[in-house]
């Protein structure tokens, strides 16, 4: 039996009914530790450059997170075997859900203690692109205690709080669920993720 198949099933089900999910093992805990080892790795070498927001990327006070794209024609290993997992459920979820998904975009996401990232949309105002957003975690051994969860707001004024664990899969439909990034109390490292259709750009 293919159990990734019924991973896959689980969050076309769940994306379907309710608009978000977490799964687990995505990734093989080897994997998962390589993308951990070398997002720290360009972390202590200052590869990562502060984020920025909007179709402009300007730099804003509202996110505290250093970020390094992942360049489509020069990934690491580490990167490609993200990208092909992703590449697998990324068609998947556009087949069942008949979401029109052409490809994904990803970087690293590394908030150091006492930095979040307020309340927001994924999807940009004039470009409706990003379609479905994932945030895959690489924290080993993460305490709740220690803060860092990803905060969802809900349709009935709810939240769910999701804890950066390692091998952890955030999904989440992009234009429906406004959400934010709690301070934690040590580093928090991610990758983030948007699965894309083809854009229709808007402007005013």
């Amino acid at each position: 039996m293919d159990t990734r198949s019924n991973e896959f099933d689980t969050a076309t089900a769940s994306l379907a009914a309710d608009g978000w999910c977490v799964l687990h093992d995505l990734m093989s805990p080897a994997q998962t530790l390589a993308l951990t080892n070398e997002c720290v790795a360009m972390h202590d070498a200052q590869q990562l450059t502060p984020a920025r927001v909007g179709a402009d990327r300007d730099r804003t006070l509202l996110r505290g997170d250093s970020t390094h794209w992942f360049e489509p024609d020069a990934l690491s290993t580490p990167q490609q075997a993200f990208a092909d997992r992703i590449d697998a459920l990324r068609i998947e979820l556009s087949r069942s859900l008949m979401l029109g998904l052409v490809d994904s975009e990803s970087h690293y996401a590394v908030y150091q203690p006492g930095a979040g990232y307020a309340r927001h949309l994924d999807q940009l105002r004039s470009n409706d692109a990003r379609v479905v957003s994932a945030v895959f975690y690489l924290n080993d051994a993460w305490q709740e205690a220690e803060g860092g969860a990803l905060r969802l707001h809900l349709a009935d004024h709810s939240h769910r709080d999701i804890y950066p664990h390692a091998g952890t899969l955030l999904l989440f439909l992009s234009a429906q669920f406004e959400h934010e990034v709690l301070p934690a109390t040590r580093n928090r490292m991610s990758v983030a993720c948007w699965m894309r259709q083809r854009a229709i750009v808007t402007t005013c």
